[in-house]
């Protein structure tokens, strides 16, 4: 290619891509066919192709919310998210990080509002799947730590770990729809904050008790041991920072240990 073509290309670029996200626009000029046959139709088939294969990355992403909308609402609720946000990554597994911002604020979606928190969780699910590994944690570790220094412990999480605070019954409609596992049925008003960890080869998703997440998210954030209970106690008076974190612990919550300096 020469270097005057090189420095076209970026134009030429912008002018094709957005025909391929939008089937109301004509076929890009300067798009040419053998012979100069079938320019329109063979264009078209392309941009189906190139729609087709973002909606199913979506799907592949959010089985869940898939099931709960079903196939024909998720498809025009999938082709509207990708006409607002383009790919930027030729990587499919990072696609759609903000689809569930996007659910969110979409019109035909605000008829389930746990709807965008089952997407953060599956987004969340997918995050740790491909997170990188770590040796996890044991519970014996903080056995040889002195008592009188566990205030000041910090400990690392697992790349793998997530947090997804919800208002809804989100993990029990995400477990039930992604048929992980069977799920009791709870009212869609109950809040329901959920850990995913992958301390092996599985990832799972599990549910927090009453204010370990905001226990979780001050240790992630690299709070002390001593602070984040006490963020957790203002967040939930019964909050039992024994049990907690031995929770947390069996889980493969963190990764490390690190002592105040």
């Amino acid at each position: 290619m020469r270097p005057e073509s090189l420095q076209r290309a970026p134009d030429w670029r912008a002018a094709f891509t957005p025909g391929l996200l939008d089937a109301r626009r004509a076929a890009p000029q300067g798009v040419v066919a053998h012979a100069g046959k079938g320019v329109v139709r063979r264009f078209n088939v392309y941009r189906n192709n190139v729609m087709s294969s973002l909606v199913a990355a979506l799907a592949a992403i959010y089985p869940a919310v898939q099931r709960i909308v079903g196939g024909d609402e998720f498809g025009a609720l999938a082709r509207a998210y990708i006409r607002a946000t383009p790919p930027s990554s030729p990587l499919l597994f990072e696609y759609g990080r903000g689809f569930a911002a996007f659910i969110e604020a979409h019109e035909g979606a605000r008829g389930d509002p746990a709807l965008a928190d089952v997407a953060r969780i599956e987004r969340a699910w997918l995050d740790a799947y491909h997170a990188a590994d770590a040796p996890v944690l044991g519970a014996d570790a903080l056995a040889a730590v002195d008592p009188a220094a566990l205030a000041g412990l910090r400990l690392r999480a697992h790349p793998a770990a997530r947090i997804v605070r919800s208002r809804h019954a989100a993990l029990d409609l995400f477990t039930r729809h992604r048929a992980l596992a069977a799920a009791a049925t709870s009212a869609p008003y109950v809040a329901q904050d959920t850990l995913i960890t992958r301390p092996e080869q599985e990832v799972i998703a599990s549910r927090l008790p009453a204010g370990a997440a905001t226990f979780l998210a001050a240790l992630i954030d690299g709070a002390a041991l001593g602070a984040a209970a006490e963020a957790a106690w203002a967040d939930e008076q019964a909050f039992d920072l024994e049990l907690n974190l031995a929770g947390l612990l069996s889980a493969g919550v963190f990764t490390g240990i690190q002592k105040e300096t």
